[in-house]
């Protein structure tokens, strides 16, 4: 079996992609990275030309971007159960609600924390519309609960879920209750739970500065 090799930094994106490493149960090699020249150099640029976190390397295929890496491993390790298989009705819903996440909901949460509104009349130009049909959309989908694809935990949760989770640390997501209740059902999960640990273990040991 190919090696897994995880790019990351515990205070990146790096955690969302980290979750979906621990959910998938593979064995697999973590690099941390610091940001700055470490990231920047040469060597980690023949990985990922942006210089950022997080990235995958798994035998001769490369993976970048976070929402990329959730569905490369699901789609890698089927036997998992987080990606509804090609032919199963679930599947669109499956991408639309990955992409959602990886598209309109990260340009509407940016956005809000960079103080940054669509001028009135122009929402078109934007992909994400607007913040607040941004979020309305997505409460919809979450409502019936408890999953983004229903009974079933999939890879789009982790994704999803992840980002609600910052959003609502940081403020950038208001609160809603079906955003507050989902975030917290996920985070009852044991491969949510041991990448975070991992995370907060790095960010200890890291030296100061």
């Amino acid at each position: 079996m190919s090696e897994l090799v995880f790019y990351t930094n515990p205070q990146s994106r790096g955690r969302i992609a980290h979750w979906m490493m621990e959910e998938v149960g593979q064995p697999y090699r973590t690099v941390w990275l610091n940001f700055g020249p470490e990231m920047k150099s040469a060597e980690y640029r023949a990985v990922n030309p942006m210089g950022k976190v997080p990235a995958l390397r798994h035998g001769d295929v490369v993976v970048t971007e976070a929402a990329a890496i959730c569905a490369y491993l699901a789609d890698a390790f089927p036997e998992t159960g987080l990606a509804p298989p090609p032919g199963d009705p679930l599947r669109g819903t499956w991408l639309r609600w990955l992409f959602f996440g990886a598209g309109p909901l990260e340009q509407a949460v940016t956005a809000r924390a960079l103080g940054w509104q669509v001028p009135p009349g122009r929402e078109r130009m934007a992909g994400f519309g607007s913040y607040d049909d941004t979020l309305n959309a997505l409460e919809t989908a979450l409502r019936p609960g408890p999953f983004i694809c229903g009974e079933r935990f999939t890879a789009a949760d982790v994704y999803l879920g992840s980002s609600l989770a910052w959003g609502l640390m940081f403020g950038t997501i208001e609160k809603r209750p079906v955003f507050t209740d989902y975030v917290k059902r996920l985070g009852g999960r044991p491969a949510a739970q041991r990448a975070d640990r991992l995370n907060e273990e790095r960010l200890k040991a890291q030296p100061a500065g």
